[in-house]
């Protein structure tokens, strides 16, 4: 079998690892949940790509995220639930009726507009998957309801907390302006305090935890992507850890051999050494 750049292609590789006469054991025993923190996980490195700039990097992430789709839709066909077909024409029917401005008569909405069509659009599905959820007789704990429905627990705590944060303000549950959350930050920084000084450790993690939940909305308020945020908080902490790594290399030490004092000196030379330093 040659590579190709036909989807069929793919699907047909995808087929022939599950086919339990020759195919893959390993791809044969897996299961949607198996394959789930797969699917998360090449997600992920698709955003990583992103920001590195690694062009290349990113066509071939997308193909394994690709793959994910493929592997879910086979599994699906194998139990007679859908195929990739269905998947294809699901998501299309979706953006059709979702951008009625363009494929509809909804023409010359300036953004705020669209945005706010985008939103009557999806309480019409909302309400319409319930509707079909009584009609197929599943019980009320199972269909999901409210204002803050739809938000899945498996998606990353901090985008989550923004999620559930935007469903709440849509419905005038939220702060007059960033002052108030700056406010509320304070406060569960106060809080945190007072906890760890009892040296409560349930508290504690509660308390850290609204710590947290306040910093995602601070971080809301002034339109910035807390999970992005954190990442590249996390790749200016690695950057800057690095030099100091290296510059103790540089007379064979490392970091377990210096003091303190020395290596947050060698941490202000690295924010030194960054563009555009904070």
């Amino acid at each position: 079998m040659q590579p190709s750049r036909d989807i069929h292609r793919l699907i047909e590789i995808m087929a022939a690892l599950r086919d339990p006469q020759g195919g893959c054991p390993w791809d044969l025993e897996q299961t949607f949940a198996s394959i789930a923190p797969f699917t998360i996980e090449e997600a992920y490195e698709v955003a990583d790509a992103i920001e590195r700039g690694e062009t290349g990097d990113l066509r071939d992430e997308l193909g394994d995220l690709l793959l994910q789709v493929v592997f879910h839709a086979r599994m699906a066909e194998e139990a007679g639930l859908f195929d990739f077909g269905g998947v294809v024409e699901s998501i299309t029917t979706k953006l059709i009726r979702r951008h009625p401005h363009v494929f509809g008569d909804a023409r010359d909405l300036d953004p705020d507009a669209v945005k706010a069509l985008w939103a009557l659009i999806k309480a019409k599905e909302k309400r319409e998957r319930a509707e079909a959820r009584q009609r197929a007789g599943l019980s009320p704990e199972t269909a999901q309801h409210g204002a803050l429905a739809g938000v899945p627990s498996s998606m990353p705590a901090l985008t989550r907390a923004l999620k559930l944060q935007e469903k709440a303000a849509r419905v005038g549950f939220d702060w007059e302006d960033v002052r108030g959350v700056l406010a509320k930050l304070r406060e569960e920084i106060a809080e945190t305090e007072a906890e760890i000084a009892a040296e409560s450790r349930e508290t504690i993690a509660a308390e850290v935890g609204d710590l947290l939940f306040a910093a995602v909305n601070v971080a809301r308020f002034v339109d910035v992507d807390p999970e992005a945020a954190l990442r590249a908080a996390n790749a200016k902490f690695e950057r800057r850890f690095a030099h100091i790594e290296r510059r103790l290399a540089e007379t064979g030490r490392s970091p377990e051999a210096a003091h303190l004092d020395e290596m947050e000196a060698l941490w202000r030379e690295a924010k030194g050494l960054e563009p555009g330093r904070r």
